[in-house]
């Protein structure tokens, strides 16, 4: 089977990753400067080695984990109603803290 990648060596100095990014095929859109400082954070830039140094880097991001963001919490298995996990799903991303927010609050209203 044949591959449609064309094996190019990469660029060697800044300018020429400018004006390959330049050639890049899609929108031009500007980032928002945040947003592109926390993606610039989590990449992994490989300029030499080719796909085997690419590999390499990110088997070796993937090793490490970060430590974790709130470590009083507790992992457990709990069986919920469909409706229940449904109704905090479709509330979206960070739907498990909105959960505990809400049993917290259960708590509070229902303690003496």
């Amino acid at each position: 089977m044949k591959s449609d990648v064309i094996e190019r060596p990469l660029p060697k100095t800044d300018e020429e990753w400018e004006a390959l990014i330049a050639a890049a095929p899609g929108e031009d859109r500007p980032l928002d400067p945040d947003a592109e400082r926390a993606f610039l954070e989590k990449a992994v830039v490989v300029r030499e080695g080719g796909p085997a140094a690419v590999r390499a880097a990110l088997a070796e991001r993937r090793r490490t984990r970060g430590p974790q963001k709130a470590p009083t919490k507790e992992q457990v298995a709990i069986r919920l109603s469909p409706e229940v996990l449904a109704y905090f799903k479709a509330t979206g991303k960070g739907w498990q803290a909105r959960m505990d927010a809400a049993l917290k609050e259960w708590i509070a209203q229902h303690s003496g």
